[in-house]
């Protein structure tokens, strides 16, 4: 394990590496499109993993599966080790594990409607505030009633039975407006058609999962395929900000420990925060602002600062910044606000070199282990020890046969959750009505026509007249009662 700190780039022999004590002090790669962001986040999550810390990736483009396998040798990359003075290079593969929403391209990850939860899912939803509102109270009649929320389908079967029961449930909970709730199911619909149904359910990933070390004490590189999920930009922002506020949740508290537990990669980061709510965005500022403290840390990967929204840009400590076309105003401020985000060297003129750096090369500023950011630095970035682009189909396929979670997630669990109980309440409630309803409509003796009697009452009056008596008569209507009841 390398644990002299995770080695980006420099000149001349002068390498700049991010201290690891640091790394939990999250950080910036941006730049725009082309300039060298894939290779920066690869190259930074090659370190990670030398120094034995684990790291989840999103693979937007496909390119990044190609850690598993070690690089190739190539003039450019010669080139570069000789501009960098770097000795120690070895081209080799890391220890990846693929993971993919839809189980097409790794292993299928999964989360429960619960575990989601009111806030991402009504955001998942886009829906507006009263049917936000109406989805929080949808979660806790569920939780009063003991009702599993774990699919798409028990979702759908508490937002029916709700509706159904909107007038008794008014008094505990407001009022349940139908139409918002048929707003509510309309955009589920919707939801389904992009596949989130093959991504609600069990089993649930287990952040040990992503946590994991090899037998040499590398950390495990997750990679999670999002070539599909990048044209449905809302389940892949909601599974991210999902995965790290389970992180949040379920992680102890370690303080500032020696290296990160783990370190998390949000690639198109700006998709994070397009049209989410404030209260979204202000959960996301907390979360990225506290998990420091559980050994996380978190790297958002986008074309500009600017992306970020500014209270979670303030807590990015370690930034990587490739170069910024300055073509319209906008381009301008982009520039401009990139380049206040670094600490000034005297000499070099940030904004200015934004704009004129080359492919592969960035502006670098990290923290010191005292964690003060060091004056930025251009600097020209490392080239990765495994292959630049894809692993082939064949490739991953031999990868995900040997994957040490072969089989742990491959089956849909379905246990007894809110549509099974809704659906045996609604069945028992069903054979309860039945049976009063056939209780009414029972057929009642029919009285004979006036001066006429029915055998029944014929053997009624001569049993009466042979007992004779009060105390005969009684129990005749004792024996009458008993036929009467077999009858019925």
């Amino acid at each position: 394990m390398d644990t002299g700190g995770v080695r980006i780039g420099g000149q001349a022999g002068a390498i700049i590496s991010l201290p690891l004590r640091m790394a939990n002090r999250h950080g910036l790669i941006s730049g725009a499109t082309g300039t060298g962001k894939t290779v920066t986040l690869q190259v930074i999550a090659e370190g990670f993993a030398r120094a034995g810390v684990p790291v989840f990736m999103a693979d937007v483009k496909g390119d990044l599966s190609g850690l598993a396998a070690a690089g190739a040798p190539h003039d450019r990359i010669s080139r570069r080790l000789t501009d960098l003075g770097l000795q120690d290079y070895t081209q080799r593969a890391y220890p990846a594990l693929f993971w993919d929403l839809f189980g097409q391209h790794g292993h299928p990850i999964r989360a429960t409607v619960s575990d989601m939860g009111p806030l991402l899912l009504a955001n998942l939803l886009e829906l507006n505030d009263t049917q936000t509102s109406v989805l929080h109270a949808v979660f806790k009649i569920a939780d009063d009633q003991g009702l599993l929320l774990l699919d798409m389908k028990d979702l759908r079967a508490m937002l029916t039975w709700v509706a159904e029961h909107a007038k008794d449930l008014q008094a505990s909970y407001g009022n349940m407006n139908t139409v918002s709730i048929a707003a509510i199911q309309r955009n589920l619909l919707v939801l389904e058609q992009q596949g989130a149904e093959q991504f609600f359910g069990e089993p649930q990933i287990a952040l040990a999962d992503l946590m994991q070390t090899d037998f040499s004490g590398g950390g495990v590189i997750s990679v999670l395929d999002a070539t599909a999920l990048m044209t449905r930009p809302r389940l892949y922002a909601m599974f991210l900000l999902w995965l790290i506020a389970e992180l949040f949740e379920q992680l102890p508290e370690v303080g500032d420990p020696d290296k990160p537990r783990l370190v998390f990669f949000f690639d198109e980061a700006h998709l994070l925060f397009d049209g989410a709510p404030k209260a979204l965005v202000d959960k996301i500022e907390q979360v990225v602002r506290l998990i420091r403290s559980k050994g996380v840390g978190v790297y958002f990967v986008t074309q500009s600062p600017l992306d970020i929204p500014e209270d979670v840009l303030g807590q990015l400590g370690n930034r990587v910044q490739h170069a910024l076309r300055a073509f319209t105003p906008k381009d301008q401020k982009a520039v401009r606000a990139a380049a206040q985000t670094f600490r000034a060297k005297e000499g070099l003129d940030t904004a200015k070199v934004i704009t004129e750096l080359g492919v592969g090369e960035a502006l670098v500023s990290v923290l010191d282990v005292e964690g003060r950011p060091t004056p930025v630095e251009r600097a020209l970035i490392c080239p990765p020890e495994s292959r630049i682009g894809p692993l082939t189909e064949a490739e991953r396929a031999e990868r995900m046969a040997r994957s040490p979670l072969k089989g742990r997630y491959d089956q849909t669990l379905d246990r007894v959750s809110a549509y099974e109980a809704l659906k045996q309440r609604a069945d028992v409630e069903a054979q309860q009505v039945a049976v009063e309803r056939a209780q009414r409509e029972q057929p009642v003796l029919s009285r004979a026509p006036r001066g006429r009697q029915t055998p029944i009452e014929a053997m009624a009056q001569s049993a009466a007249r042979a007992i004779g008596s009060s105390i005969g008569r009684q129990i005749v209507r004792g024996v009458l009662g008993s036929l009467l009841g077999k009858r019925r």
